[in-house]
């Protein structure tokens, strides 16, 4: 028996983000289509711009599977979030690219992601913040 179930904080802290984030008016115009996977991916487009970045890449890097991936892609590519463009060395792919509406959200986001950001480093040092960085990479590989 545990006295904290590392599970269940966990899961308070993401939820306590969730809430503060839905608190968030800098992207009102777009709380209707942009769902936190939509974002997530959006920020991971724009952080990997100088590369071919496929939808097998979205699959790997968020854990997510292939079925859901096409889902969420195809659904962001209907309400003009991202494009899927060939590439000239296989027929067969097709590159993911954002378009200019969802850098207009990234730009926008990005200032309340470094907002958070800073809140969730107050009192905390660079040790302290390397340790639980280092434990949370232990806890995902316990997970996988």
């Amino acid at each position: 028996m545990y006295e904290k179930y590392l599970g269940i904080e966990i899961s308070k802290v993401n939820n306590m983000m969730k809430r503060k984030c839905k608190n968030s008016s800098a992207l009102e115009e777009h709380e209707d289509e942009i769902t936190r996977k939509n974002g997530w991916i959006i920020g991971y487009l724009a952080s990997n711009r100088d590369k071919d970045i496929f939808q097998k890449d979205i699959e790997y890097n968020f854990s997510i599977r292939r079925s859901t991936v096409s889902g969420i892609l195809q659904l962001m590519e209907k309400k003009g979030y991202v494009n899927r463009e060939s590439v000239s060395y296989d027929a067969r792919l097709k590159k993911l690219t954002l378009t200019e509406k969802a850098w207009e959200y990234y730009n926008k986001a990005m200032v309340k992601v470094d907002e958070s950001e800073t809140m969730l480093r107050n009192d905390l040092n660079d040790e302290e913040i390397e340790t639980f960085l280092r434990i949370l990479d232990k806890i995902k590989h316990n997970i996988e």
